[in-house]
């Protein structure tokens, strides 16, 4: 996908990038053991883009709804900065996130899958919805990705935002 000129400066103005977990990062799907122990499914495309991104010099972070000690561990092993779990309110976790990164909104992407994320979008500089969100997402969404979450969708904008810095360098 080529980006519109409107695109391509949002995207050349990022640099912090965050992040839903459930849904983007995963597929959505909760998994659980015969002890009860919840099982989260990562692509490592995802986590090759994030290391990318790190390694560029850019920052990340998650927001998640939901509370899960594997996301803690996921966040330590790709250089995560920021993980905010248990925030059923996305936007004040965003608040506490870019004054804390010293960053301005429009320097933001935010890439989700649902209502709480369609809620956060109109706040940062590039909203992004994975192909399979609901449609309150994507109608929030300066993109949708072609591929679904867990699935490459992170690893895709990654990939968008670094080629459409490196074309302005």
């Amino acid at each position: 996908m080529e980006p519109n000129s409107d695109l391509t400066e949002r995207l050349e103005r990022i640099t912090l990038l965050l992040m839903d977990c459930d849904g983007v990062l995963t597929d959505g799907r909760l998994y659980f053991s015969a002890s009860g122990e919840e099982l989260k499914v990562f692509d490592v495309k995802d986590g090759q883009g994030l290391v990318m991104w790190h390694q560029a010099g850019f920052r990340s972070g998650i927001i998640s709804g939901r509370n899960s000690s594997i996301v803690d561990v996921r966040a330590r092993q790709l250089g995560i900065e920021f993980v905010h779990q248990g925030s059923s309110e996305k936007l004040a976790a965003f608040e506490k996130i870019i004054a804390e990164a010293g960053v301005s909104p429009d320097e933001v992407a935010f890439i989700g899958d649902d209502l709480p994320d369609a809620h956060l979008m109109p706040r940062v500089g590039l909203a992004v919805a994975v192909a399979d969100a609901h449609p309150s997402a994507k109608s929030a969404a300066h993109l949708v990705t072609a591929n679904p979450g867990g699935r490459g969708a992170v690893r895709e904008l990654i990939d968008l935002i670094l080629k459409a810095k490196k074309s302005n360098n």
